[in-house]
């Protein structure tokens, strides 16, 4: 098990190391200087330019890309450009919401997706069966913004029920979660049915039914075996959640590193933007890496490859 986590964690470290340099490369293609940004349009040159070498600006690109790694492996991510806040403690705060919003959401996809998948499984070739491909195609199809939409529309404005956006009680994370885990729904119920037709499709399973066994109790003994595939699926999708939520909590407000980033991409504010993408990057690659070990330890067939 060790030889196989140690190739997984230097896997993690040299897929944050390319995505540190994508992000900075690309970042400093962008048109346009954060220096005369920050200064204002009112802003004299040699303001401008003391501003940028205060920055750093004034390096190479190589230079600073340097510097920021350096930085970036003590832990300091830098300042913002526009509150002059470290930039880490802006990420703490605003990756709580975030996590704090994929989990919610995740168990959402769980409660509403595995049981649909597993019952069309079981139940094949019924009118429910039948049906869920086609739920599933518009689940992952919608675009998020206007299910949200329609969500507020509906239950807000129309029923007054729950609040339309912010961030406090539980009644706040509602909607979000439901429009952030709906996309999931329909990838977890998919999996969840190919899973468990695979599983009912085994010779223990012939031999149960053989035998007499009712067919719930075949599904029973079954679904152990189809949830193990599923395991990798729904932590890709908590990763996924963690990082795709910029859409969704923008139009609910909701304080998550989504908004963060792109409340910081609209005044190119590059160490947040940096630090935040930075951020959602490791958290998918260690839930990745979570998903990897609990998957070789339920198959240790998985540690030999």
């Amino acid at each position: 098990m060790l030889p196989y986590l140690a190739r997984r964690v230097a896997a993690l470290g040299l897929v944050l190391l390319a995505v540190s340099v994508v992000v900075f490369a690309i970042l400093r293609l962008i048109p346009g200087d954060p220096a005369a940004l920050i200064a204002g349009v009112d802003a004299r040159p040699e303001e401008v330019e003391r501003l940028r070498v205060a920055l750093g600006l004034d390096q190479p690109t190589y230079v600073q890309y340097g510097r920021y790694l350096g930085r970036v492996l003590t832990g300091d991510l830098g300042r913002s450009l526009r509150s002059q806040q470290p930039v880490a403690d802006d990420l703490a705060t605003h990756f709580a919401a975030s996590l704090l919003l994929a989990s919610v959401s995740l168990a959402v996809a769980l409660v509403v997706g595995l049981p649909a998948g597993v019952t069309a499984a079981v139940w094949r070739g019924t009118a429910w069966d039948t049906a869920m491909p086609t739920v599933s195609v518009l689940g992952a199809s919608m675009p998020t913004f206007w299910f949200g939409l329609i969500l507020i529309g509906f239950f807000s404005v129309r029923l007054g029920w729950l609040p339309t956006s912010g961030y406090g009680g539980m009644e706040y994370i509602v909607l979000p979660a439901v429009t952030l885990g709906a996309f999931s729904v329909a990838s977890i119920a998919r999996t969840a049915r190919s899973c468990m037709l695979d599983a009912l499709g085994y010779d223990y399973v012939r031999t149960a039914r053989a035998k007499g066994l009712r067919e719930h109790v075949v599904g029973k003994h079954a679904l152990k075996n189809a949830l193990i595939p599923l395991v990798a699926v729904v932590g890709l999708q908590f990763g996924y959640l963690i990082g795709a939520s910029a859409v969704t909590e923008t139009v609910f407000t909701w304080p998550g590193v989504g908004l963060l980033l792109v409340d910081a991409i609209k005044h190119r504010d590059l160490p947040v933007i940096q630090g935040a993408v930075l951020l959602v990057a490791a958290s998918f690659a260690f839930v990745n890496l979570l998903v990897d070990l609990l998957y070789a330890t339920l198959d240790p067939r998985i540690r030999l490859t």
